[in-house]
């Protein structure tokens, strides 16, 4: 009776690490533009032993199956879980991804490539608009407005350049000749 009591003991313990793992992804998958009640259900699907259908995680969180599909969907998205099959089992399963790096680096990808095409595209907008008005206007202390503000936005346009290159390191995988994935 006494190892039995040791050995619930033992797993409550391991529940506990786990779920402090679990609530730090939780809190930090904003990151990756997911909500926390998904990064809970990426730590479940991160822990378990086998891969797991939609009723399991269900079962597991206390949540409808809807929320799991929606959630599973943007971790899916997000290349954080993959789709997996099993002979004899007619349900989708599903697991984490195991390359980590791929994960982040799809997501950094997007987001950084997104935020870098928006920001050189107002860069262009802005500079014709300065363009435009220095040509237009009379008023010279308007003009040094604009000749500074121009040299600012190149500037910017030149890290948003070198942001597009370290982009592309991600992209090609060449990030990982000059930072290693550690195993």
């Amino acid at each position: 009776m006494s190892s039995q009591r040791e050995s619930e003991e033992d797993l409550l313990r391991l529940e506990e690490a786990r779920n402090k793992f679990i609530s730090e992804i939780a809190k930090n998958i904003h990151l990756y533009n997911i909500s926390s009640s998904v990064g809970r259900l990426y730590g479940t699907v991160f822990f378990a032993e086998t891969p797991m259908t939609l009723d399991e995680m269900s079962q597991s969180l206390g949540m409808s199956k809807t929320s799991m599909s929606t959630g599973i969907r943007a971790l899916s998205e997000a290349n954080m879980v993959e789709r997996v099959w099993e002979k004899g089992i007619r349900k989708d399963l599903y697991k984490t991804e195991d390359d980590w790096y791929k994960s982040f680096s799809n997501v950094f990808i997007t987001r950084w490539r997104n935020a870098t095409e928006l920001n050189m595209s107002a860069i262009k907008d802005s500079k014709k608009m300065m363009k435009e008005l220095y040509n237009e206007s009379n008023d010279e202390s308007i003009k040094e407005k604009v000749d500074r503000d121009m040299e600012k936005l190149t500037k910017a346009e030149a890290y948003y350049e070198w942001l597009n290159e370290v982009v592309a390191l991600f992209d090609t995988g060449e990030i990982f000749d000059i930072v290693p994935k550690k195993h």
